[in-house]
């Protein structure tokens, strides 16, 4: 009875003491627990949503299939030096020359030196296939970012102020809107002089303006939100709102119309290379490659032509697969 009557008593001595304060490393670890766990609240319906988006891209036969070539074709414009090497010391987006065999070979097969053939002083056709995915790659995901970039900004800013800066740049994006894109860019680009750099700027000059108006109509039917105007009423400014609360909400077509546009830029690539307006002769790039094979085409020499049209068909599609998959998944409506 005694050793009972001890431990009461002590179990009543402990639960009169004062509770023990946490220190400074259990403070720490409380907060780290506490930001981790609102930052975990935070992600969990962002992570739930981007799960059920990839469900609803998995249900798709095109969105798979597009999935499939565009990763087929990063692989390529990754790893090219895997498929096809280069000469040592030479500069790999040149199509290497034999000039003592002027005449174009046929295709030998898997097992030949040659597989899909070669072009005059035999340029590999190979060869040119698999760095021009790399050439066309670089160059539309070049141009189509920086073309996203200079819309959406101009186009947020144009949604947003409204007034005589929204008149102002949208007249200015009519304008650029009312010429023929693919003639503005010839125009361009026989000013600049023929090379990818001129290219590209030729194509930047053109591509910024239908991303400024297709972000325009929607910061136009965003920012009439009642929760932008609880942003407003809460003391956010111009930038905060504009880049946190309106931006977010409104890139999902702009994310459509980029991933479409990829493959809209390699055909005008591979067009503008074709009439002389590209890239340099002798480049691996597909529209170069055409233009090289056309003359042979009328004497049997089908595959210096057919290859790289089959293969620009392929990285368009690829990616026109992929755009249509995402506006299913990214468009309210057809998502439930």
């Amino acid at each position: 009875m005694s050793s009972k009557a001890g431990e009461k008593a002590a179990r009543v001595a402990d639960a009169k003491k004062p509770a023990k304060r946490p220190g400074v490393a259990d403070e720490d670890l409380i907060g780290r627990k506490d930001l981790a766990s609102r930052i975990k609240l935070t992600l969990r319906p962002r992570i739930r949503e981007i799960k059920f988006s990839l469900h609803l891209m998995t249900k798709s036969a095109t969105s798979i299939a597009g999935i499939v070539l565009i990763v087929f074709l990063v692989i390529l414009a990754t790893l090219p030096f895997l498929f096809a090497k280069p000469i040592p010391g030479a500069d790999p987006y040149i199509t290497p020359k034999d000039f003592t065999q002027p005449t174009p070979q046929a295709p030998q097969g898997l097992g030949g030196k040659y597989p899909l053939g070669t072009g005059e002083n035999a340029a590999s056709t190979y060869y040119g296939i698999i760095w021009g995915a790399r050439i066309s790659m670089a160059f539309a995901i070049q141009v189509v970012a920086l073309g996203v970039l200079m819309g959406t900004i101009i186009g947020l800013v144009s949604g947003y102020k409204g007034g005589v800066i929204d008149e102002i740049i949208m007249r200015i994006t009519d304008i650029f809107l009312s010429i023929p894109s693919l003639i503005l860019v010839m125009a361009i680009a026989a000013v600049l002089g023929r090379g990818l750099g001129a290219t590209k700027i030729a194509l930047l000059v053109v591509w910024w303006s239908g991303y400024t108006r297709l972000i325009r109509g929607q910061v136009l039917s965003i920012r009439e939100n009642t929760y932008i105007d609880a942003a407003r009423a809460s003391g956010s400014g111009e930038l905060k709102i504009m880049f946190r609360h309106i931006l977010p909400n409104s890139w999902a077509p702009v994310v459509v119309a980029a991933t479409m546009d990829m493959g809209t830029v390699v055909l005008v690539l591979a067009g503008l290379s074709y009439l002389g307006l590209g890239a340099p002769n002798g480049y691996a790039e597909w529209g170069v490659m055409i233009q090289e094979g056309q003359q042979f085409f009328v004497q049997g020499y089908w595959w210096m032509t057919i290859f790289p049209g089959l293969v620009i068909l392929t990285f368009v599609l690829a990616f026109n697969l992929m755009g249509d998959g995402l506006r299913d998944v990214l468009d309210p409506k057809m998502r439930r």
